[in-house]
């Protein structure tokens, strides 16, 4: 049992001394040049004085560091007024670069829909069509000249056979009218040989 106690008693020797040295080194870390506000203002309490006084428990701080802590939380407050200012900034820079983008996005949206248009459209007459109007316009006049065409080769050819066909008969007529006039010539000539013989017999019978 006494064994025990004793053991017991260098392990709480121990433990108090382990504490003791985790809070000296605490206080050893806590400084009013490094760390945060609120370690310094612990800081600050590690190295005041108390009194009571009337009742009442007052702190004792030695106004260096006082001054120092307030140095320290001005300046602070200047960075993150400062850092609010630049955050402010930039902000405002990204909705500016935001806005801009968006205008962007817009415009090209528009030339976007616009090229669309336009590559989904002809422009006929200076009107603007879409393809499949356009297409059927164009199949239509190239149909319909391609007709037109086609009959002016039939009524060609149909004009040119009736031209043959009118020479034909025309050469036919003239034969013809060559054949009854040399005919009536002919016939001419022999009633004029029969008149003038006609007339020489009529004179040798006086």
């Amino acid at each position: 049992m006494k064994g025990f106690s004793k053991i017991y008693i260098v392990i709480a020797f121990l433990t108090c001394n382990l504490h003791y040295a985790q809070q000296s080194a605490e206080q050893e870390a806590l400084s009013l040049d490094s760390g945060s506000i609120e370690s310094q203002f612990e800081y600050l309490y590690t190295k005041s004085g108390n009194y009571n006084a009337e009742g009442k428990r007052y702190e004792v701080v030695r106004i260096i560091n006082l001054d120092k802590l307030k140095k320290n939380v001005l300046d602070s407050l200047n960075a993150l007024n400062k850092k609010e200012i630049e955050l402010k900034n930039t902000i405002s820079n990204h909705e500016a670069t935001i806005s801009s983008l968006n205008s962007k996005l817009i415009e090209t949206t528009d030339n976007l829909s616009t090229v669309t248009n336009e590559k989904d459209s002809m422009s006929l007459l200076g009107a603007q069509v879409s393809k499949g109007t356009y297409n059927v316009i164009l199949w239509t006049v190239i149909i319909g000249l391609l007709m037109l065409f086609f009959l002016f080769v039939y009524k060609f050819r149909r004009s040119n056979i009736l031209t043959q066909v009118a020479k034909a008969n025309l050469s036919e007529l003239e034969t013809e009218y060559e054949d009854h006039r040399r005919r009536a010539l002919e016939r001419e000539q022999r009633i004029s040989r029969q008149l003038q013989d006609e007339i020489n017999k009529y004179k040798k019978s006086k």
